[in-house]
């Protein structure tokens, strides 16, 4: 019987690859699919090359997330990292004269903080800056004593200082008062800062003199966003961040360790509306769009899968061709990158649900990047894979014969058909087909399945064992009645 299934499955993956007449798309080079990858990511713009998913322009990531490739969940843990995570940002925030005005370029740069990501308003000719790493304070005038030296332990329980949060782990105290006939920023608005900030020993770790970022779409660390919602249009305050609300549990190499909590003078410049989508120019929505996708990388790399998850869509919201009125706007070329990049999106949003646990979202993100792209083997495999899960075996088999078809030397398309055609050859192991996330976004894709254990055909060696104790018994005690005798 285990023959004739074998023959079974062989002949089923056999007549597969029997069907193929065109050459078949680009080969994995180990011949494994790993359908957790991350997509490499690509030099977007000015802003910054990527190398992969996992390597965004401000940190190291873990996996490619499809962020800036691909798929988040595709591409091994060194293979998603982005260029723009090793590229280097030359300052260029110098202070000019008395006035200590900015010197900007006209070009859009990405920030050495992997948190620092600028969303400005691409429909307004106005100048980015760049990170500056210089020593070179940005509130001289207000280098108080707390700033300087205070240990942040005495910090956190100053009475002067207002808590933000009501577990005292984010405070501020206000240095020079806004405008209070200025409504307070709030949730999804665009907001421009200018600060810095240090770790306990005084080492300055950030620093921007014109930060813009969307509050509440991830772009900066949870303790700006919620800082900036508390300050009025102009206001200079410090602010004192737990870990907890800044770079957590993995710090943010190679300047803040595991952690740390962070002190930072912070001023409001500037609230509007966050600008929409539909109304920018194409190039612009490719920009914005692939970094929240990188972003979303980022997240990724940290294990912050709800996060990331939440970046892919934001981006999958800029990226598209639409106008307000329904109708396309692009040229057929920037139709065609826009699609690119919502696949990678896609790959990676599917990743990161299935971190998550939420396959049946994973399964209709996959179902949308094969509606764009039909021959994207990655999206056909987790398709295929995931229906299999759920019971679905003829629409599984067809996607998986489809993706072995464009790709017949991949190790772990033949593993699940194989595993596809036990299921359906009778279910005699179907309590092992149980769906386990953490091997699906492993870094080996084939023990999809927890082995089942084969009972051993024939004679037991216990019962030999036992038979020959019996012989050799008999045979002694032969041997002594005989001696007797």
């Amino acid at each position: 019987m285990a023959a004739q299934e074998d023959a079974r499955i062989a002949a089923a993956i056999s007549s597969v690859c029997e069907m193929e007449t065109e050459p078949c798309c680009k080969e994995q080079k180990d011949g494994v699919l790993d359908p957790t990858e991350l997509e490499e990511a690509e030099g977007i713009s000015e802003l910054a090359e990527t190398h992969s998913v996992n390597e965004l322009p401000c940190g190291p990531a873990k996996e490619d997330v499809e962020l800036c490739g691909e798929d988040p969940a595709e591409t091994k843990s060194q293979a998603v990292e982005n260029k723009s995570h090793d590229k280097k940002s030359s300052p260029n925030c110098r202070q000019e004269g008395e006035k200590g005005e900015c010197k900007i370029e006209k070009k859009l740069k990405k920030t050495n903080s992997w948190k620092m990501v600028r969303f400005q308003d691409p429909s307004i000719e106005e100048d980015v800056v760049e990170r500056d790493s210089s020593a070179e304070i940005l509130f001289p005038e207000y280098a108080v004593e707390e700033w300087t030296s205070t240990p942040f332990e005495e910090l956190f329980m100053a009475e002067d200082w207002e808590n933000i949060t009501e577990d005292r782990l984010l405070r501020k105290k206000v240095l020079e008062s806004g405008d209070i006939h200025v409504p307070h920023s709030t949730w999804g608005q665009e907001v421009t800062v200018k600060m810095q900030g240090v770790v306990e020993d005084r080492t300055v770790v950030e620093k921007d003199c014109k930060l813009v970022f969307v509050i509440g779409e991830g772009d900066v660390i949870q303790a700006l966003e919620e800082c900036v919602m508390s300050m009025q249009k102009g206001e200079i305050a410090l602010l004192l961040a737990d870990s907890q609300y800044a770079y957590g549990l993995l710090g943010r190499e190679p300047d803040i360790p595991a952690w740390a909590p962070l002190l930072y003078q912070l001023q409001l410049l500037d609230i509007r509306d966050k600008p929409d989508p539909l109304t920018l120019p194409i190039a612009d929505r490719i920009r914005i769009g692939n970094q929240k996708r990188e972003r979303g990388n980022v997240h990724f790399q940290r294990e912050e899968y709800g996060l990331a998850a939440r970046a892919y869509c934001v981006a999958l919201e800029v990226l598209t061709t639409r106008s307000k009125d329904g109708n396309d706007v692009g040229m057929k070329e920037e139709e065609e990158e826009v699609r690119e990049y919502r696949v990678k999106c896609l790959n990676n949003l599917a990743a990161a649900q299935l971190k998550l646990e939420q396959f049946d979202e994973a399964l209709h993100t996959s179902r949308d990047v094969l509606t764009l792209q039909p021959d994207n083997v990655k999206a056909l495999f987790r398709a295929g894979k995931l229906l299999s899960d759920k019971g679905v075996y003829n629409e599984a088999m067809e996607v998986l014969k489809h993706a072995l078809k464009l790709e017949p030397t991949t190790k772990a398309i033949h593993a699940e058909l194989s595993k596809l055609v036990k299921r359906q050859s009778g279910g005699k192991d179907m309590q092992q087909w149980r769906v386990k996330p953490a091997k699906v976004l492993g870094d080996d894709i084939a023990p999809f399945l927890i082995p089942s254990k084969k009972k051993s055909s024939g004679i037991s060696w216990k019962f030999i064992l036992g038979a020959l104790v019996v012989a050799l018994g008999s045979l002694v005690t032969s041997m002594v009645l005989t001696a007797r005798h």
